[in-house]
C-alpha cells in the first residue's frame, strides 16, 4: 500500500508536467518559453550549486541537502502574487514536515535584499535563497526566457539583465541528493497542494 501510494504521487507529478519536445534533464539550458523547459527528473541528483542568503553569505545546496531530507522549492519572485500565496501555504505544513524531519528551501531570483522583505512580511519561518544569477535555475533545467511584461519586475528585483526565470517546481530530495518526488508545471498560476506535498514527504519516511 505504501509503495502504491508512492507511485501514484510521483505518477500525478510527473503526469501533470509538460508537453511538447522536450529532452528531460538538459541542465544549463535556458529555454525560450516555459512549456519548453527541461527539467531534472525523480531519481536524478541535485547539482552541487552555490547559492546566497538574505545576509549575502555563500549557501552550498548539496551540503545542506545531506543534512536533512528537504522541501526544495523554485519560485519566481516576491513580486509574483501566486508565488506568494504558495510561500504562505507552505508556512501551514512547515511545523509537520519539521516534525518528519524535513528542512524547507525556497529559491528564486530575487537578491537578498528583497529576499528579506518577503520573509518579513509573510512572516515566513522557513528558509529563502537568491539565485539572482540564475545558476541553479539553470543546473535544474527550470530556465527560460521571461516576456517583456515580467522583465522591469524582474530586473529589479534580482538586480540583474539576464531576464530568466524558473518554471515554479517543488521537489522532494534525500539527504544522498536524489530527487523523490516533483512537480512541476509550466502555468505559473497552477501550484502543487500542500496536502499533496506533506503524503509525499510522509510516503519517504515510512
Amino acid at each position: 500500500m505504501k509503495q502504491l501510494m508512492k507511485l501514484t504521487i510521483l505518477s500525478v507529478a510527473v503526469g501533470l508536467f509538460l508537453t511538447g519536445n522536450a529532452v528531460f534533464g538538459s541542465e544549463n539550458q535556458v529555454a525560450e518559453s516555459a512549456e519548453e523547459v527541461c527539467p531534472l527528473l525523480v531519481g536524478q541528483s541535485v547539482p552541487d550549486v552555490q547559492l546566497t542568503t538574505v545576509n549575502g553569505s555563500s549557501f552550498g545546496l548539496t551540503e545542506a541537502i545531506a543534512e536533512k531530507p528537504t522541501l526544495l522549492i523554485f519560485y519566481r519572485g516576491g513580486w509574483c502574487p501566486f508565488c506568494n500565496m504558495h510561500l504562505a501555504e507552505l508556512q501551514s505544513i512547515q511545523d509537520d514536515l519539521r516534525k518528519l524531519g524535513y528542512q524547507i528551501l525556497a529559491i528564486s531570483m530575487d537578491r537578498p535584499a528583497k529576499l528579506r522583505e518577503s520573509l518579513n512580511e509573510h512572516d515566513l519561518g522557513y528558509t529563502l535563497l537568491s539565485d539572482s544569477a540564475a545558476v541553479a535555475t539553470k543546473a535544474f533545467g527550470l530556465a527560460y526566457e521571461a516576456t517583456n511584461s515580467n522583465t522591469e519586475r524582474l530586473e529589479s528585483y534580482s538586480g540583474r539583465d539576464h531576464h530568466i526565470l524558473p518554471v515554479p517546481a517543488t521537489f522532494i530530495v534525500d539527504t544522498d541528493g536524489m530527487i523523490r518526488f516533483e512537480y512541476i508545471n509550466p502555468n505559473y498560476k497552477v501550484r502543487v497542494k500542500s496536502k499533496v506535498i506533506l503524503a509525499a514527504a510522509k510516503a519517504e519516511v515510512q
